[in-house]
């Protein structure tokens, strides 16, 4: 209980030191969010979206699962991206991963975990996509840290697929896809030159008509 007890003391404290920086900031809070982006990440604890690229509050609408996956029968992940697209107006959507990623790790490998098995079954598709680019990687680590990369590559173009982004394109909106992935050791970001603003760069069966 006592380290329960230091977070409220550390809320406390952080919310005394904002409104000591900025008087207006809670009361600005109140009004309504407008993020510019909607980050797409993993949910490992390593990896929280606001901090790593010095955002406050309000600045970054955000999703996180095991292994940053968007599947187009997740429902909560729909509705966050749907939400973000058609009520913030979002103009961004950022799907990150990040080397070192144990989810990926996960799929790569023939153990069993129990349930979170066949959420992995969409890496590990991935996975199998690749597979004879992924084999000829010699280095266990590198060949991990390229399925980290072609994770975020196959999860770009899922949300491309959608009819929450290919809608938004339709009616002219200016919304763009990133992939990026972040680097445990040293905390840096990269950006994988995946950016998708338009559906031209979609294949034909995935490319829906209004």
């Amino acid at each position: 209980m006592s380290s329960l007890k230091t977070l409220f003391n550390n809320n406390r404290a952080w919310a005394a030191r904002t409104a000591a920086e900025d008087p207006e900031f809670f009361n600005r809070q109140q009004d309504g969010q407008r993020p510019e982006l909607l980050w797409i990440g993993c949910a490992d604890s390593r990896v929280p979206a606001n901090v790593i690229i010095g955002a406050h509050p309000g600045m970054v609408f955000v999703h996180r699962n095991v292994a940053n996956v968007v599947e187009n029968t997740d429902l909560n992940a729909l509705s966050v991206l749907q939400y973000a697209v058609e009520v913030l107006q979002v103009r961004h959507v950022i799907v990150c991963g990040h080397y070192g990623c144990g989810g990926v790790a996960a799929a790569m490998g023939d153990h069993r975990y129990g349930l979170i098995d066949n959420w992995l079954r969409n890496v590990k598709d991935v996975y199998s996509w690749h597979r004879e680019e992924l084999e000829a990687i010699a280095d266990a680590g590198q060949r991990a840290d390229r399925l980290c990369e072609l994770n975020v590559a196959a999860q770009v173009r899922s949300v491309c697929h959608t009819t929450i982004v290919q809608g938004a394109w339709d009616a002219g909106r200016d919304l763009s896809v990133h992939g990026w992935i972040y680097a445990l050791h040293d905390g840096i970001l990269r950006d994988l030159g995946l950016c998708m603003d338009g559906p031209g760069g979609l294949e034909a069966p995935f490319r829906m008509r209004p």
